[in-house]
């Protein structure tokens, strides 16, 4: 199986979608502890939720498992939160603090996977990027995460609905993140905040690079917004995510029409 589907538009949004996929070699799935073979922290049926909201965008969709290795972590190993929990480059637990693993890989097994999967991911992306830049002068990465509510491991509480990262501002233009913020603000019913827990992940704010023309934002949904519930199983609610879906319409409508305004 190829490490990476692209589906090439004429937008100039690029979705990017590290951790929808759920493909494990079989020489590493047999090396996962019961919980890890449940791929417990797989964003579900987010590639489902932002299917033909808006017409000619482009896709870059990993296909393997974060477990396999994490696209969204940076190659180097750096930690994303430094002093806060979190997981690496490829996650030796789940996000519950349980073990995946009945021997972690070792440093060379990391590497392999690196150069393999990640590296892949990763210049198929670009390439996009430089794709839709050429064409409109402007590209907007929206990259596309979800992730349970309650996981005490990581945050406190409950997580609002809408977590809109930039890294602080730093990843698009202002226009951008205010755009976002005023959509989710607006959606009626669901709560969001910016640059709270997740401020956006390595791709985020690699790419987020406003002075050459490439803006990036993560959009990290709970998953109660449209699953049924968050346990095992993980069952896609089509009237939840009914309701879902026209605010991720207008967001990505609204940037749409943003960037011939970002060009210069």
């Amino acid at each position: 199986m190829d490490a990476v589907q692209v589906n090439q538009g004429s937008s100039p949004i690029v979705l990017g979608l590290p951790h929808v996929g759920t493909f494990v070699p079989d020489e590493i799935a047999q090396n996962f502890t019961p919980r890890g073979r449940e791929l417990p922290d797989t964003d579900w049926h987010v590639d489902r939720l932002y299917d033909g909201l808006v017409p000619s965008v482009t896709t870059v969709q990993a296909t393997f498992h974060r477990y396999v290795v994490d696209a969204n972590r940076d190659p180097s190993g750096v930690s994303l939160y430094p002093g806060q929990n979190t997981t690496g480059l490829v996650p030796e637990t789940d996000f519950d603090c349980v073990p995946i693993w009945r021997t972690p890989p070792d440093a060379a097994e990391v590497e392999a996977r690196r150069k393999a999967y990640h590296a892949v991911y990763h210049e198929a992306l670009q390439a996009e990027l430089d794709r839709v830049r050429a064409v409109h002068g402007v590209a907007i990465l929206y990259d596309c995460h979800s992730i349970r509510s309650v996981i005490p491991h990581l945050f406190q509480g409950i997580l609002p609905d809408f977590n809109i990262g930039t890294n602080n501002g730093e990843t698009c233009a202002k226009a951008i993140e205010a755009a976002v913020v005023g959509v989710c603000a607006d959606a009626k019913g669901y709560t969001s905040v910016l640059n709270g827990r997740f401020k956006g992940g390595w791709t985020t704010r690699h790419y987020g690079r406003p002075q050459d023309g490439v803006h990036a934002i993560q959009m990290e949904l709970a998953q109660s917004t449209h699953l049924t519930d968050e346990n095992a199983g993980w069952v896609y609610a089509p009237e939840k995510a009914g309701r879902l879906r026209p605010h991720l319409k207008r967001i990505l409508e609204t940037l749409a029409d943003l960037a011939p305004k970002l060009k210069g």
